[in-house]
């Protein structure tokens, strides 16, 4: 059978009453809402619970599930120490959970397990859960820095290995909303506003789709930490009708906290939210490259012929002067529905002209950027490139000297450098390009520094 049901949790310590000794009245909508939740699980009366969870050991590249027997925590941490909790994990479920997440080229395991304590990220729902539910089981898996299609696909897996063993499952995805609302120690922003306005149309209405249509940018501006986990359940109700409901939402502390549940209905291939985003990022990615000039054509090309042929791209004949008889530094950025990819460049010539610069530094981007896997050959039609050719950088003495839109910058420490391209999403100022090239280059706070600027012939 599928998964039961699905519920979207907040994780509020002072939640539990032992933690927010009479607090927690501030947050009495979530309170009831917990309640109401947790009534209906043990009318479910699952064998299993799946806690999905940002708290537990994150990983960039891979989903960890807690490993063992047994689970236990307490949360000393909010300073109440005597409340405890202890389970015991289903072991054949998340076996069967990773041997699906394998078989899908998923990268997900028991690997890596730093602090076998729950983590509160488990613990809150799972205090309102066990009074009124018990006798279940758990899994523990922990949010990762892939893609939502990843974590996506994750949900996919949950529900087969649900069907394949014939456990009785609830998934529990534990995140709060935005934690910069008005009031909040973080600092309040716009943009969180909006992205809990986004998740709690989508809360109420299971239009997933939706969850794709958030950007990295305003999830980043919003600080958050549930996405992820909500992408869970939507793949865990892949081509299937779902009935919603918002049982609550509300920010009093500056932090948005919803609470909200998902059953599933019958088969529906026409909520195939993952095949239609993909198809969405390939119309856009195939308009880009419609209108590609030779740089990027020529960036595309070396890539797409050393992933699929093992071999360097031999530079073309009847190439534009401008990139057969000019040397300089390229950086070449490679994205995928507008989130970056893959960027590695030079910052002065290391080929006889730009031809060859583009050919060898878009293989580099897509293959030897060391924050990214490097791309499949599934992955090629999707990509869109962005080329930049770098002028000669000129020594300056300070911030004021450099304008974010259009000056790049390098930073220079002894043998130590690093560089931030111009006019880069998000870097608003001089002074966090500078941060952030700084970091790049692996220079210390306080270390003395020294400046260039460069601008850039930008081909995208």
């Amino acid at each position: 059978m599928p998964v039961l049901k699905a519920y979207a949790f907040p994780h509020p310590p002072l939640a539990v009453a032992s933690v927010g000794r009479g607090e927690e009245i501030k947050i009495q909508k979530t309170l009831v809402a917990f309640d109401e939740a947790a009534k209906e699980i043990a009318e479910l009366a699952p064998e299993t619970i799946v806690f999905v969870t940002p708290h537990n050991v994150l990983y960039g590249d891979y989903f960890h599930i807690s490993p063992g027997e047994k689970a236990r925590g307490n949360l000393s941490r909010f300073n109440a120490p005597d409340t405890r909790f202890e389970a015991a994990y289903d072991t054949k479920l998340a076996d069967e959970i990773v041997g699906i997440a394998e078989t899908g080229k998923i990268p997900a395991g028991y690997l890596g397990e730093k602090d076998k304590s729950l983590d509160h990220g488990a613990t809150v729902p799972m205090w309102f859960i066990n009074r009124r539910c018990e006798n279940y089981k758990m899994i523990r898996i922990s949010q990762s820095g892939l893609d939502a299609e990843a974590h996506y696909r994750l949900g996919q897996c949950i529900c087969r290995a649900a069907e394949k063993t014939g456990r009785r499952v609830v998934l529990a995805a534990s995140g709060d909303l935005s934690h910069k609302l008005p009031g909040s120690s973080y600092g309040t922003v716009p943009e969180g506003a909006e992205f809990d306005k986004k998740i709690a149309e989508i809360f109420d209405s299971a239009d997933f789709f939706g969850l794709f249509e958030i950007s990295d940018e305003l999830r980043e501006k919003a600080g958050e930490c549930g996405y992820n986990s909500f992408m869970v359940i939507a793949g865990c109700f892949d081509r299937r009708k779902v009935e919603s409901k918002l049982y609550s939402y509300e920010g009093p502390f500056g932090v948005g906290y919803g609470v909200a549940g998902f059953a599933p209905g019958e088969c529906d291939e026409s909520r195939n939210m993952l095949e239609k985003y993909q198809a969405t990022v390939l119309m856009q990615a195939r308009e880009k490259q419609e209108s590609e000039d030779r740089h990027r054509l020529l960036a595309r090309q070396s890539l797409e012929y050393t992933v699929k042929s093992g071999k360097k791209l031999v530079m073309p004949e009847n190439l534009p002067e401008e990139l057969k008889n000019s040397k300089a530094g390229v950086f070449v950025s490679l994205h995928k529905n507008g989130k970056l990819r893959g960027c590695i460049g030079t910052i002065a010539p290391t080929t006889e002209n730009v031809a060859l610069e583009i050919i060898q530094n878009a293989v580099s981007a897509g293959l030897s950027d060391n924050r990214f896997e490097p791309v499949s050959a599934e992955e090629l039609p999707y990509l869109t490139y962005k080329v930049d050719v770098l002028m000669p950088p000129e020594p300056i003495e300070g911030p004021k000297e450099l304008d974010a839109k259009r000056y790049g910058v390098i930073v220079s420490s002894g043998y130590k450098r690093g560089l931030l391209l111009p006019n880069l999403d998000g870097v608003e100022t001089a002074e966090k390009q500078i941060s952030i090239a700084r970091k790049k280059g692996g220079i210390p706070e306080g270390a003395k520094i020294t400046l260039e600027r460069f601008e850039v012939v930008r081909h995208e």
